[in-house]
């Protein structure tokens, strides 16, 4: 199966025009954004998880990035609500499952071999936020020499010069909009850019964003 499977073109989902998709487990259910490969694959996706629901064991050979968008996602390592960012690295296992129910943003088999460190980090938490740009805010997440991950706040009425991305951008919308030369991404929305692609930013209503940049160029 392969949806936007090619990195070195332009992306653009609206996440909530999609439908879910049941997975191989009842009560956990899919928005496929991209995608490489069959039930194991390269893939970033919306997963939600029915209250009461849980996934089987099994391992992430090339790791497993989310972010928690609603309800309370669980494993065996703790409980993790929204607003949750949190990194299993390659070779990591887990029973995922959620009480509440919950749904999250899911990026798998994206990982290097030697990106070893787990990470939780609590967004919703003012303390680590720090001042970006003229009416941004920003958050690091996860930072390698290959690969920066960051939660940013847009003030409304902002804009932001021409940024050119090397190694390829990756956004989520958490919350608000934002537009650029291209068009508009409001919440739910997920655009991915090609490495070496320029863009120019501004946000009307003001907007919060998951980013990830540095890592289509591999």
């Amino acid at each position: 199966m392969k949806i936007h499977a090619d990195l070195s073109v332009r992306a653009v989902v609206d996440s909530a025009a999609l439908d879910w998709v049941p997975s191989p487990m009842t009560g956990v259910e899919r928005r496929m954004l991209e995608r490489d490969g069959e039930e194991v694959a390269r893939a970033t996706s919306l997963v939600r998880y029915a209250p009461g629901s849980a996934f089987s064991a099994h391992t992430h050979d090339m790791g497993e990035e989310f972010y928690v968008l609603d309800g309370v996602f669980s494993d065996e390592s703790g409980d993790f609500p929204k607003g949750m960012y949190v990194r299993n690295p390659p070779g990591s296992s887990h029973v995922p499952s959620s009480e509440p129910g919950a749904v999250i943003l899911v990026k798998l088999r994206q990982m290097q071999a030697d990106d070893d460190v787990y990470v939780r980090v609590n967004t919703l938490d003012p303390a680590g936020w720090q001042v970006g740009r003229p009416g941004e805010s920003i958050l690091p997440l996860h930072i390698r020499p290959d690969e920066e991950v960051v939660m940013l706040d847009w003030e409304r009425g902002s804009s932001f010069s021409q940024q050119t991305f090397p190694g390829g951008v990756e956004y989520f919308v958490v919350e608000g909009s934002f537009e650029d030369q291209n068009g508009r991404y409001d919440q739910g929305a997920w655009l991915r850019l090609p490495p070496d692609s320029s863009q120019t930013i501004m946000t009307n209503q003001g907007t919060r964003v998951w980013r990830k940049t540095g890592h289509l160029c591999r």
